[in-house]
């Protein structure tokens, strides 16, 4: 099949992503296993191909980034099934928008699950590092889950439509045993390896102890980056995070903005239409976040 292995190296991933769209991907993997074969529009039916082109565009001196569907630091065919973004590829797109004179103010379109945590950190970091050059806002236009959380807060100022959502604040990893489906098939599975670890993830037996150890060593680990992410740019202590901001569930917008998780409310219109004229005033962001964030 043209996407299989792009499925199965699902589960070689660290995710912050929703779980909801977790569960669809693992529940499609759990098919791929038992057997099931899939065309690929039923593979786009069952993971929600989106749809909508997601170009940057232009609306007076506001430049407009869309970062929308799963995100991944190098997209390839998985963009064909999931319409997703490339973290890389929007961090360009990023600098590129900062370094423009004609553009006044960078909006940031998103609606997003999340995605892996390769990337996610870095191009938080990279948003970040350019408060004060022009406003940055980032306009949640439906949802802003996990990693996109994480990128999307690093904005100057976080602006959620009013009936759209955050958080998802966490990290997941999958491991699929495919040994018992296999088996019912007729098929066992050899495989050599040279190296104490090099095989500890194979999908084709249950995982020892120590490899589930070192496993959620690692989420722990890109969890801890992720709060730490957070809290520098919503200027919020690591406990607040860790004890608030949803603790791993999606947010409403009146409890984002009232928990310190967002900043406003307003529609996408509303939010480039304060910057959309030349003579906008500018306002001074995140100088107090950025003070805050020295010290953590």
């Amino acid at each position: 099949m043209k996407y299989a292995h792009i499925l199965l190296a699902v589960a070689s991933e660290i995710w912050a992503i929703d779980p909801n769209k977790m569960d669809q991907i693992v529940a499609f993997l759990a098919l791929q296993a038992s057997g099931e074969k899939f065309t690929g529009e039923e593979v786009e039916a069952r993971i929600t191909r989106q749809t909508e082109t997601s170009v940057q565009r232009q609306e007076g001196v506001v430049s407009i980034l869309p970062l929308r569907g799963i995100i991944a630091n190098r997209m390839n065919m998985m963009s064909d099934i999931s319409g997703g973004a490339s973290s890389e590829k929007f961090g360009k797109m990023f600098d590129a928008a900062v370094s423009d004179s004609g553009v006044k103010a960078i909006v940031l379109d998103v609606e997003s699950p999340g995605g892996v945590v390769f990337g996610a950190d870095e191009l938080s970091s990279k948003i970040f590092a350019a408060r004060g050059t022009k406003p940055i806002i980032a306009h949640v236009n439906g949802y802003a889950a996990s990693a996109a959380y994480w990128i999307a807060s690093a904005a100057d100022e976080m602006v959620v439509t009013p009936s759209g959502e955050v958080g998802s604040i966490g990290v997941v990893g999958v491991h699929d045993d495919i040994s018992a489906a296999l088996e019912k098939l007729g098929v066992k599975k050899t495989v050599q390896s040279a190296g104490k670890f090099k095989t500890e993830g194979s999908q084709f037996g249950p995982l020892s102890e120590e490899a589930l150890a070192h496993r959620q060593a690692q989420i722990d680990a890109y969890y801890d980056k992720f709060v730490r992410a957070v809290a520098r740019n919503r200027n919020v202590s690591l406990t607040a995070v860790k004890d608030g901001f949803g603790q791993g569930r999606m947010v409403m917008a009146d409890a984002a903005v009232a928990e310190g998780m967002a900043d406003k409310i307003a529609t996408l219109d509303e939010t480039i239409d304060r910057f959309a004229s030349p003579q906008a005033p500018r306002k001074k962001f995140a100088t107090q976040r950025e003070k805050r964030a020295l010290s953590l």
